[in-house]
């Protein structure tokens, strides 16, 4: 795991982790923005991007890489930690496991409805479809799927054509299989739940049990956006998220229905 820096490192700390196939890349206007008053830390996921060379394994294997790299390097705790898909299912697990890691968390499309019959067919269908990455149209769909566009497309086609097709099938089996951990609810942190309105069901039922099991927690429902509101609506989810940050306690609210 890479770890990239930005602002002054005096100010409150803040990780920014990215979701699976992309890279610290998708949060260019998030980091634009934030280091004005934040510290802001984009780890690069083993397996992704410029640490393409190691093989990813696992969201457990990254929460501890996380939790090692706030103990050594700022005494086990920071200001907030934020993640996105994947990002969101490491965010949910350091949380879980380091109970007052940090202050607050935005867990954004994090699905903890693990689903056996997916995982299962990940290897005979990645089988089938993995010359397919290397192609310039078929990333371009892709992208379109996970709302990447404009300058950022070149990084995404680069950073998905290095990747490895042995951290692929283990990124793709490990959140099919991920479920929500039981220390969940020990968490001490102010927590934002986001999810698009059309994300599909088990991520918006996700979202639902993910604001149930944590007690300081809010939910917000991004009408008209799939999966990935941080990069289709970067400039909403920096409202949100400053506001959130911003708060001195967030209350619990009703999730919309699904």
């Amino acid at each position: 795991m890479i770890w990239k820096e930005y602002g002054e490192p005096d100010k409150p700390v803040v990780l920014l982790i990215h979701g699976g196939g992309l890279s610290n890349w998708m949060w260019r206007p998030q980091i634009e923005v934030l280091r004005r008053e934040y510290h802001v830390i984009t780890p690069i996921l083993d397996g992704h991007g410029e640490d393409h060379q190691t093989v990813y394994e696992s969201i457990s294997k990254s929460a501890d890489q996380v939790i090692d790299f706030i103990d050594k390097k700022f005494n086990g705790s920071v200001f907030a930690i934020c993640g996105l898909s994947v990002g969101a299912q490491i965010t949910v697990e350091v949380l879980a496991r380091a109970n007052k890691i940090a202050q607050k968390a935005v867990i954004e499309s994090a699905l903890v409805f693990p689903s056996e019959s997916i995982a299962i067919l990940t290897k005979p269908v990645l089988n089938l479809s993995f010359s397919l990455i290397k192609k310039r149209w078929f990333a371009k769909l892709q992208a379109k799927q996970m709302y990447v566009s404009g300058n950022m497309f070149e990084d995404y086609f680069r950073d998905s054509t290095g990747m490895s097709k042995k951290s692929m099938l283990n990124l793709l089996t490990d959140n099919a299989r991920y479920s929500i951990p039981m220390n969940l609810k020990n968490t001490t942190a102010d927590v934002l739940v986001l999810c698009g309105t059309k994300e599909y069901k088990p991520m918006r039922r996700s979202a639902v049990l993910l604001q149930q099991t944590i007690e300081n927690s809010v939910l917000e429902m991004v009408s008209g956006c799939g999966h990935g509101i941080s990069l289709k609506l970067p400039e909403v989810y920096l409202d949100l998220v400053q506001k959130f940050f911003a708060s001195e306690k967030s209350m619990k609210k009703k999730p919309d229905k699904l």
